[in-house]
């Protein structure tokens, strides 16, 4: 009995496994079908790949220049969040003071508010202040939302860190700063980690603040792939290709720091 339960346990992982990644295998693949493929009934399972697409998406200059934006928006953001984010989750894990619980609360109830309730507010205060259609409106916004996922799990991060070693390092004449930048970092990086991370896919994936505050010098990768969705004839080789373009940044960054990302979301659930 606990072998058949073993066994319809991996079933089910395998179940959701695949359907978690057939979407994903099916853009790539449309990605290297030619257009009659793409609309034939029933689907083409074997078929001879093409690099047609992509040579289209990379002749774009309108999709790389794209890319360059939410490059830029992605980095600059979640950096700027991550240098913000963990002194204030270092302050808010290790100090007490008044007003922490209120401060605390701010943070993470910037997470209850719906985005398209800010949008109208946020459009006119660009306009007013003349940054519509640049970088810096972009990553001043999604800071905002960034910043809280930051504090959240790096406040969590630093008071898993044991309080002795700060005490030690005090005892060698250690100064406040050395103590966060030394001991209290290093331990952090697997919270800082996630944190980048889900910062990272969220401004890279953000349509909404894209949409409505960029014109067509800024424009990001999301922003130009729903572009393609108009006319009679959709150029469904081209939207793939756009796609996956637009998610390999997103997968390599998170492979490359995803030694620190088991660790960093099951920080607390062991002592």
């Amino acid at each position: 009995m606990p072998r058949f339960g073993r066994l319809l346990h991996g079933a089910g992982l395998l179940l959701v496994f695949a359907v978690t990644i057939f979407p994903f295998y099916w853009m790539v693949s449309s990605s290297f079908k030619t257009q009659t493929d793409l609309l034939a009934s029933p689907p083409v399972w074997l078929f001879t790949p093409t690099l047609a697409n992509y040579a289209e998406v990379f002749a774009d200059q309108k999709v790389v220049g794209a890319i360059v934006n939410s490059l830029i928006v992605a980095v600059f953001s979640t950096l700027l969040a991550v240098v913000l984010g963990t002194p204030a989750a270092f302050a808010l894990a290790r100090y007490d003071f008044r007003g922490k619980s209120d401060l605390w609360f701010w943070f993470i109830s910037n997470r209850f508010i719906s985005p398209i309730v800010l949008a109208l507010p946020i459009y006119l205060v660009a306009q007013n202040i003349g940054l519509l259609d640049t970088h810096l409106i972009l990553i001043l916004v999604y800071i905002t939302f960034i910043l809280p996922i930051v504090v959240w799990i790096c406040t969590d991060q630093f008071r898993s860190i044991p309080r002795d070693l700060e005490e030690a390092a005090r005892l060698e004449g250690a100064s406040q700063f050395d103590i966060f930048w030394r001991i209290y970092l290093p331990l952090g990086v697997p919270g800082i980690a996630v944190s980048a991370i889900f910062g990272f896919i969220f401004s890279w994936n953000e349509l909404l603040y894209a949409l409505v505050l960029t014109r067509r010098a800024v424009q990001t990768a999301p922003v130009v792939a729903t572009s393609f969705m108009s006319g009679y004839e959709l150029p469904w080789g081209k939207i793939m290709a756009t796609g996956t373009v637009i998610v390999l940044p997103v997968t390599i960054f998170a492979l490359l720091v995803s030694r620190h990302m088991v660790r960093g979301l099951t920080m607390g659930a062991t002592k």
